[in-house]
């Protein structure tokens, strides 16, 4: 199975996940989306495939969303947008199969994915 990682090399979860799937038979296609930003129908499909909506995705501990976002009425549209253009905000790693996608933090949600 082919699997997708999307991945930021400054998070220590996202490196620990992606440390676990090089030991994995699968291929891995990694996504760095801060130097490969993803496209609006990219992060809409994952968000399909994670079955989240926007908000769900949003790391809301985040200082940008806190001085830009917090407290504001969003659509789900804006939400996208906002991670669009601040990557940061989405939470992270995500794996994805082409059908269905985990936030594989902690490690054991990756594990039990992979089953």
């Amino acid at each position: 199975m082919k699997l997708t990682i999307y991945h930021n090399p400054r998070c220590r979860k996202s490196r620990e996940a992606l440390q676990y799937l090089e030991t994995t038979e699968h291929e891995i296609q990694v996504v760095n989306y801060f130097d490969n930003p993803l496209s609006t129908d990219q992060l809409n499909m994952l968000l399909m495939e994670l079955d989240y909506k926007p908000e769900k995705l949003i790391r809301t501990t985040e200082a940008i969303w806190k001085s830009d976002f917090k407290g504001k009425e969003l659509t789900a549209k804006e939400l996208v947008n906002a991670m669009l253009v601040e990557p940061k905000l989405m939470e992270r790693p995500i794996i994805s199969n082409g059908k269905k996608a985990v936030i594989a933090r902690p490690l054991e949600k990756l594990i039990d994915f992979l089953k």
